[in-house]
Protein backbone atom coordinates (compact mmCIF):
# COMPACT_ATOMS: atom_id res chain seq x y z
CA UNK A 1 0.00 0.00 0.00
CA UNK A 2 2.79 2.41 0.98
CA UNK A 3 4.70 1.50 -2.19
CA UNK A 4 1.63 2.25 -4.29
CA UNK A 5 1.21 5.66 -2.62
CA UNK A 6 4.89 6.49 -3.12
CA UNK A 7 4.74 5.38 -6.75
CA UNK A 8 1.62 7.47 -7.34
CA UNK A 9 3.30 10.50 -5.76
CA UNK A 10 6.38 10.01 -7.91
CA UNK A 11 4.28 9.79 -11.07
CA UNK A 12 2.43 12.99 -10.14
CA UNK A 13 5.71 14.77 -9.45
CA UNK A 14 7.13 13.54 -12.75
CA UNK A 15 4.06 14.81 -14.58
CA UNK A 16 4.36 18.20 -12.89
CA UNK A 17 8.06 18.43 -13.73
CA UNK A 18 7.60 17.22 -17.30
CA UNK A 19 8.34 19.66 -20.08
CA UNK A 20 6.22 17.79 -22.62
CA UNK A 21 4.56 20.17 -25.09
CA UNK A 22 0.91 21.13 -24.57
CA UNK A 23 -1.08 19.58 -27.40
CA UNK A 24 -4.14 21.01 -29.17
CA UNK A 25 -6.76 18.72 -30.71
CA UNK A 26 -7.44 19.37 -34.39
CA UNK A 27 -10.62 17.77 -35.67
CA UNK A 28 -10.17 16.41 -39.17
CA UNK A 29 -11.99 17.57 -42.26
CA UNK A 30 -11.58 18.62 -45.86
CA UNK A 31 -10.04 21.94 -46.83
CA UNK A 32 -8.77 23.88 -49.82
CA UNK A 33 -4.97 23.92 -49.64
CA UNK A 34 -2.92 26.63 -51.34
CA UNK A 35 -3.72 30.07 -52.74
CA UNK A 36 -4.53 31.42 -56.18
CA UNK A 37 -3.16 34.81 -55.06
CA UNK A 38 0.16 33.50 -53.76
CA UNK A 39 3.43 32.35 -55.27
CA UNK A 40 3.55 29.78 -58.06
CA UNK A 41 4.36 26.95 -55.66
CA UNK A 42 1.10 27.63 -53.75
CA UNK A 43 -0.90 26.56 -56.82
CA UNK A 44 -3.11 24.93 -57.81
CA UNK A 45 -5.55 25.21 -54.93
CA UNK A 46 -6.63 21.65 -54.25
CA UNK A 47 -8.84 19.72 -51.86
CA UNK A 48 -7.12 17.73 -49.09
CA UNK A 49 -8.67 15.32 -46.57
CA UNK A 50 -7.24 15.51 -43.03
CA UNK A 51 -7.73 13.00 -40.21
CA UNK A 52 -7.97 14.01 -36.54
CA UNK A 53 -4.62 14.84 -34.96
CA UNK A 54 -2.99 16.80 -32.14
CA UNK A 55 -0.45 19.59 -32.67
CA UNK A 56 1.76 21.36 -30.15
CA UNK A 57 0.30 24.67 -29.04
CA UNK A 58 3.67 26.34 -29.47
CA UNK A 59 6.90 25.83 -31.28
CA UNK A 60 9.12 23.46 -29.30
CA UNK A 61 10.92 25.54 -26.70
CA UNK A 62 14.50 25.61 -25.48
CA UNK A 63 13.41 23.99 -22.19
CA UNK A 64 11.58 21.18 -23.98
CA UNK A 65 14.43 20.47 -26.38
CA UNK A 66 17.12 20.65 -23.68
CA UNK A 67 15.21 18.04 -21.65
CA UNK A 68 15.50 15.74 -24.66
CA UNK A 69 19.22 16.48 -25.03
CA UNK A 70 19.92 15.95 -21.32
CA UNK A 71 18.05 12.65 -21.16
CA UNK A 72 19.15 11.20 -24.50
CA UNK A 73 22.68 12.56 -24.87
CA UNK A 74 21.75 14.25 -28.17
CA UNK A 75 24.04 17.28 -28.69
CA UNK A 76 22.56 20.67 -27.90
CA UNK A 77 22.40 23.17 -30.77
CA UNK A 78 24.50 26.29 -31.01
CA UNK A 79 23.13 29.02 -28.75
CA UNK A 80 21.91 32.01 -30.80
CA UNK A 81 23.18 35.51 -30.09
CA UNK A 82 20.15 36.32 -27.90
CA UNK A 83 20.74 33.38 -25.56
CA UNK A 84 18.82 30.27 -24.60
CA UNK A 85 16.05 31.47 -22.31
CA UNK A 86 13.77 28.50 -21.60
CA UNK A 87 10.58 29.85 -23.22
CA UNK A 88 12.21 30.84 -26.47
CA UNK A 89 11.64 28.55 -29.46
CA UNK A 90 14.55 26.19 -30.06
CA UNK A 91 16.54 27.16 -33.17
CA UNK A 92 19.68 25.98 -34.98
CA UNK A 93 18.19 22.49 -35.29
CA UNK A 94 18.22 20.41 -38.46
CA UNK A 95 15.33 18.35 -39.85
CA UNK A 96 17.07 15.28 -38.39
CA UNK A 97 17.37 16.96 -34.97
CA UNK A 98 13.66 17.78 -35.02
CA UNK A 99 12.80 14.21 -35.99
CA UNK A 100 15.02 12.83 -33.23
CA UNK A 101 13.18 14.93 -30.64
CA UNK A 102 9.81 13.66 -31.92
CA UNK A 103 11.03 10.04 -31.79
CA UNK A 104 12.33 10.49 -28.24
CA UNK A 105 9.01 11.99 -27.17
CA UNK A 106 7.14 9.12 -28.84
CA UNK A 107 9.16 6.54 -26.94
CA UNK A 108 8.73 8.47 -23.71
CA UNK A 109 4.95 8.85 -23.98
CA UNK A 110 3.92 5.87 -26.18
CA UNK A 111 2.25 8.35 -28.54
CA UNK A 112 3.27 8.52 -32.19
CA UNK A 113 4.88 11.94 -32.19
CA UNK A 114 6.35 13.18 -35.48
CA UNK A 115 6.75 16.31 -37.54
CA UNK A 116 3.53 17.58 -39.17
CA UNK A 117 2.88 16.96 -42.82
CA UNK A 118 2.71 20.15 -44.83
CA UNK A 119 -1.05 19.74 -45.28
CA UNK A 120 -1.60 19.19 -41.54
CA UNK A 121 0.46 22.28 -40.81
CA UNK A 122 -1.56 24.49 -43.18
CA UNK A 123 -4.89 23.06 -42.00
CA UNK A 124 -4.00 23.80 -38.37
CA UNK A 125 -2.62 27.25 -39.22
CA UNK A 126 -5.87 28.11 -40.98
CA UNK A 127 -7.88 27.10 -37.92
CA UNK A 128 -9.06 23.67 -39.05
CA UNK A 129 -12.83 23.34 -39.27
CA UNK A 130 -13.16 26.56 -37.22
CA UNK A 131 -11.32 28.56 -39.86
CA UNK A 132 -12.31 32.17 -40.51
CA UNK A 133 -10.12 32.20 -43.62
CA UNK A 134 -7.57 34.60 -42.20
CA UNK A 135 -4.51 35.51 -44.22
CA UNK A 136 -2.22 34.87 -41.25
CA UNK A 137 -2.36 32.42 -38.35
CA UNK A 138 -5.36 33.82 -36.46
CA UNK A 139 -5.93 37.25 -38.01
CA UNK A 140 -5.74 39.41 -41.09
CA UNK A 141 -3.64 41.78 -38.97
CA UNK A 142 -0.18 40.28 -38.66
CA UNK A 143 0.88 42.58 -35.80
CA UNK A 144 -1.63 40.95 -33.43
CA UNK A 145 -0.54 37.35 -33.99
CA UNK A 146 3.10 37.30 -35.05
CA UNK A 147 6.67 38.28 -34.37
CA UNK A 148 8.12 39.29 -37.73
CA UNK A 149 10.58 41.84 -39.08
CA UNK A 150 8.48 44.90 -38.33
CA UNK A 151 7.74 43.88 -34.73
CA UNK A 152 11.18 42.49 -33.83
CA UNK A 153 13.12 45.03 -35.92
CA UNK A 154 15.03 42.05 -37.27
CA UNK A 155 16.60 41.42 -33.88
CA UNK A 156 15.67 37.99 -32.48
CA UNK A 157 13.11 35.27 -31.82
CA UNK A 158 10.67 35.94 -28.97
CA UNK A 159 9.23 33.76 -26.17
CA UNK A 160 6.38 31.58 -27.39
CA UNK A 161 2.69 32.33 -26.80
CA UNK A 162 2.96 36.09 -26.31
CA UNK A 163 0.79 36.88 -29.32
CA UNK A 164 -2.89 36.15 -29.96
CA UNK A 165 -3.65 32.52 -30.80
CA UNK A 166 -5.54 31.34 -33.89
CA UNK A 167 -9.07 29.88 -34.01
CA UNK A 168 -7.90 26.60 -32.46
CA UNK A 169 -5.81 28.18 -29.70
CA UNK A 170 -2.47 27.56 -31.44
CA UNK A 171 0.29 30.14 -31.05
CA UNK A 172 2.87 31.53 -33.46
CA UNK A 173 1.71 29.77 -36.63
CA UNK A 174 2.80 32.96 -38.37
CA UNK A 175 6.24 34.36 -37.57
CA UNK A 176 8.71 33.85 -34.71
CA UNK A 177 10.54 30.94 -36.35
CA UNK A 178 10.12 28.93 -39.53
CA UNK A 179 8.99 25.37 -38.82
CA UNK A 180 10.19 22.09 -40.32
CA UNK A 181 7.54 19.84 -41.88
CA UNK A 182 7.84 16.13 -42.59
CA UNK A 183 7.48 16.40 -46.37
CA UNK A 184 10.01 16.67 -49.12
CA UNK A 185 9.49 19.89 -51.05
CA UNK A 186 7.80 19.82 -54.45
CA UNK A 187 7.63 22.77 -56.83
CA UNK A 188 4.02 22.01 -57.68
CA UNK A 189 1.05 20.76 -55.73
CA UNK A 190 0.00 18.30 -58.43
CA UNK A 191 2.61 15.91 -56.98
CA UNK A 192 0.92 15.96 -53.56
CA UNK A 193 -1.56 13.27 -52.45
CA UNK A 194 -5.11 14.22 -51.52
CA UNK A 195 -4.82 12.23 -48.30
CA UNK A 196 -2.58 14.30 -46.04
CA UNK A 197 -1.68 11.34 -43.84
CA UNK A 198 0.15 9.52 -46.63
CA UNK A 199 3.91 9.63 -46.07
CA UNK A 200 5.18 12.06 -48.70
CA UNK A 201 8.57 10.94 -50.00
CA UNK A 202 9.10 12.54 -53.39
CA UNK A 203 12.85 12.07 -53.34
CA UNK A 204 13.73 15.77 -53.37
CA UNK A 205 16.80 17.24 -51.69
CA UNK A 206 14.75 19.82 -49.77
CA UNK A 207 12.29 19.67 -46.89
CA UNK A 208 9.31 21.98 -46.48
CA UNK A 209 9.48 24.84 -43.98
CA UNK A 210 6.44 26.94 -43.07
CA UNK A 211 5.22 30.00 -41.19
CA UNK A 212 7.86 32.68 -41.60
CA UNK A 213 10.23 33.89 -38.89
CA UNK A 214 11.25 36.79 -36.70
CA UNK A 215 13.22 38.30 -39.59
CA UNK A 216 10.59 37.70 -42.30
CA UNK A 217 8.61 40.25 -44.27
CA UNK A 218 4.84 40.02 -43.81
CA UNK A 219 4.20 38.22 -47.10
CA UNK A 220 6.33 35.29 -45.93
CA UNK A 221 4.13 34.83 -42.84
CA UNK A 222 0.94 34.01 -44.75
CA UNK A 223 -0.53 30.60 -43.82
CA UNK A 224 -0.30 29.41 -47.44
CA UNK A 225 3.26 30.60 -48.04
CA UNK A 226 5.81 27.84 -48.66
CA UNK A 227 9.57 27.61 -48.49
CA UNK A 228 12.24 24.91 -48.37
CA UNK A 229 15.65 24.13 -46.96
CA UNK A 230 18.12 21.27 -47.07
CA UNK A 231 17.52 18.84 -44.17
CA UNK A 232 20.98 19.49 -42.74
CA UNK A 233 20.30 23.23 -42.38
CA UNK A 234 20.62 24.82 -38.92
CA UNK A 235 19.57 28.46 -38.70
CA UNK A 236 18.65 30.90 -35.97
CA UNK A 237 15.25 31.52 -37.55
CA UNK A 238 14.27 27.86 -37.99
CA UNK A 239 12.62 25.55 -35.43
CA UNK A 240 9.69 23.14 -35.36
CA UNK A 241 6.57 21.85 -33.64
CA UNK A 242 5.23 18.29 -33.36
CA UNK A 243 2.01 16.36 -33.95
CA UNK A 244 0.55 12.94 -33.24
CA UNK A 245 -2.55 11.13 -34.51
CA UNK A 246 -5.41 9.77 -32.48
Amino acid sequence: MLLAILLSGFQMLSAQNSKDPKMIFVEGGTFEMGSQDGENDEKPVHKVVISNFYISKTEITVAQYYEFCNESGWPKPEVPMWGDFSELPIVNVSWKDAGAYALWLARKTSKKYRLPTEAEWEYAAKGGNKSKNYKFGGSNSLDSVAWFYETTYGSSAQPVSLRKTNELGISDMSGNVWEWCKDSYSWKYSDKPEEANIDVTLGGNYRVIRGGGWDSESNRCRVTNRDRDVPESKKDNLGFRVVYGE
